[in-house]
């Protein structure tokens, strides 16, 4: 991967080009939005039971993403990949190392203090949408700012019409397609406004036209300033990635940084 964008030189044989080249890259880049969701992993382990029926699920995970980052995790079943996403969304604290994800040090906090870390900086997307059904679009997603106290529910609407679903308000789950379901999960995830979105197997119960208008949501959501991690299965994937991560046995096997991934248009699997 690891591409780079070349510089072009014609801008020197035209100066007042460059002048104006430059004010305009100055002016986009104020207009940027803030790079928010780093993570510092150092050493980091988790371990379920004990003695010969210990099962290591992270066994000295050391990784660095940087803010705005949109990231892919691949491995296979048990290389750690959901247990990862765990600790980094304050699910579950690590036994041993750093964990220090949004500027927050996770180690060694107490439940509530994990939860209240959840509400400010984490959002989820499940591969199971895990809707509540006997609730709208619209109260799927007002339910999230009630129980968090956090965002506005007169925001629903808008995150719901962003997310293309404008027309599908007073929809029940049952009602909606798996991407249309999607879709309104990923409207939840956003309004709390996290600083980072965890997103496991997002696309794995979806068919491929579907799956790529899912993805095409978080990149987008990413290229806002959010960032992004994704567990998946599917290494297709891996190419709208700025940080691919590979694991295995409960380890970072290799990491891989692309500085210009490719458009979901370009993505086919």
């Amino acid at each position: 991967m690891a591409r780079t964008t070349p510089t072009g030189g014609d801008a020197v044989a035209n100066p007042a080009g460059t002048v104006r080249a430059a004010a305009g890259a100055a002016a986009g880049a104020a207009a940027a939005p803030a790079a928010r969701g780093g993570v510092r992993l150092r050493g980091v382990t988790k371990t379920y039971g004990a003695g010969e029926a210990a099962v290591h699920a992270l066994r000295g995970v050391d990784l660095h993403v940087e803010p705005g980052e949109l990231v892919v995790v691949l491995g296979p079943s048990g290389s750690g990949k959901t247990t990862l996403l765990n600790v980094l969304g304050g699910i579950e604290a690590p036994d041993g190392g750093s964990a220090e994800v949004s500027g927050v040090e996770l180690t060694g906090r107490r439940p509530r203090e994990l939860a209240g870390f959840r509400r400010e900086h984490i959002g989820f997307v499940f591969q199971f949408f895990n809707l509540v059904p006997t609730l709208t679009a619209r109260e799927n997603v007002e339910v999230m700012v009630e129980l968090t106290g956090r965002g506005e529910r007169r925001e629903a609407v808008g995150l719901l019409e962003s997310v293309g679903l404008g027309d599908r308000l007073d929809s029940f789950p049952a009602q909606l397609s798996g991407g249309q379901q999607q879709r309104v999960a990923i409207a939840r995830a956003l309004a709390t406004d996290p600083d980072l979105l965890l997103a496991d197997e997002p696309t794995g119960a979806l068919d491929v036209a579907t799956g790529k208008s899912v993805l095409r949501l978080l990149q987008q959501t990413n290229r806002e300033g959010r960032g992004v991690l994704m567990v998946t299965h599917n290494a297709a994937i891996a190419q709208i990635a700025h940080r691919v991560v590979t694991m295995r046995d409960g380890r970072v096997e290799s990491v891989e940084v692309d500085a210009a991934p490719a458009d979901v248009a370009a993505v086919e699997w």
